[in-house]
């Protein structure tokens, strides 16, 4: 194993790992790169600036490509080794030889960037040193439009009463559904699916807080277990369980995408198990590894993958959807 400098001549092999390490880690969606344009960009690096390359009994299996910033930062542009040849150091001698580069050179600094989705990469480079200095944030302009204009992303959820008297609960919605705020185009109970009967309602898909507010009368009225599932900005999954007619537990995928939380109020929104099991039959070690909270949606499966989930430890199903539309 050895690392030397680039040359012309290690072009062409560069070329065609540029090109593996481009299809192994694509860009995001929004970034839209010329190949052409890349590989003449390593050519000047290589001219110019800093390349280097990994050896193995003759065959270069890696490179790495570095670019002074400013008077007392460089940055690795690249850095990448061949799958068949990862776990030898090969990365880690390519970037030592950077920074002693850049050292010689009196520069203090080296960053990089790397997508945040690479955790392989980001637990590599974290342990050699590497911290984060700044974030780069994106979001679709479509996504930016609706929000700054005031307009929230779509919701949709469903209550689950926990019973196989369809008949009681529709009596129950019908009673209580003239009362919520807004038009009704209608509501929709099910038939009784493994002990539990779902309602689906228009103005509460189109307002969890009226969700909220049905499942609470239901569990209140019937004196019943209720859950009130639901996906909310297309972005966080909630789950409330309801026990005649008072929370007993609840749960949000991101438990502060509405705004900071003191930390007992955020742990109180990452579910129990012990209370969902106790209620539901559930198991928890299921429940645990099923509800799943984070910092970001952008850190979490989809938002219904984990309503879904969350449902179907709880013995729950149809909650994948929410009001069906006036053909039911």
């Amino acid at each position: 194993m050895s690392v030397r400098r680039a040359t012309e001549a290690d072009l062409p092999v560069l070329g065609e790992l540029w090109r593996a390490f481009s299809q192994e880690v694509p860009e995001p969606e929004h970034v839209d790169l010329d190949p052409e344009v890349e590989l003449r960009e390593i050519g000047d690096a290589v001219r110019t600036e800093l390349g280097l390359v990994a050896e193995e009994d003759g065959r270069v299996v890696g490179y790495a490509l570095g670019r002074r910033r400013s008077s007392t930062a460089a940055r690795l542009v690249d850095l990448y080794v061949a799958p068949d040849a990862r776990r030898r150091g090969h990365a880690q001698a390519l970037t030592r030889e950077v920074v002693a580069h850049y050292r010689e050179a009196g520069l203090r600094f080296l960053d990089l960037e790397v997508v945040a989705g690479n955790t392989a990469a980001r637990a590599i480079y974290g342990r050699w040193g590497f911290r984060e200095d700044s974030l780069v944030l994106i979001a679709p302009l479509e996504e930016l439009e609706q929000r700054l204009g005031g307009q929230e992303l779509p919701s949709f959820g469903s209550i689950h009463v926990q019973t196989d008297d369809a008949g009681l609960v529709e009596r129950a919605v019908n009673q209580f559904v003239p009362r919520l705020p807004g038009r009704s185009r209608g509501s929709v109970v099910s038939e009784p699916r493994n002990g539990w009967v779902a309602v689906y309602d228009d103005v509460c898909d189109r307002d969890p807080e009226m969700l909220r507010r049905l499942a609470r009368e239901l569990s209140d009225r019937m004196g019943s277990v209720v859950a009130a599932l639901g996906v909310e900005q297309e972005e966080v999954a909630r789950m409330i369980l309801y026990d005649r007619g008072g929370v007993v537990d609840e749960y949000l995928s991101v438990p502060e995408h509405y705004g900071p939380l003191p930390p007992g109020d955020a742990v109180a929104l990452a579910a129990n198990p012990t209370v969902i099991a106790r209620l539901t039959g559930a198991d928890p070690a299921r429940i645990r590894s099923v509800a799943r909270t984070a910092a970001s949606f952008t850190d979490l499966p989809p938002a219904r993958e984990l309503l879904v989930g969350l449902a179907d430890a709880m013995g729950i199903q149809g909650a994948d959807h929410g009001w069906p539309g006036p053909e039911g």
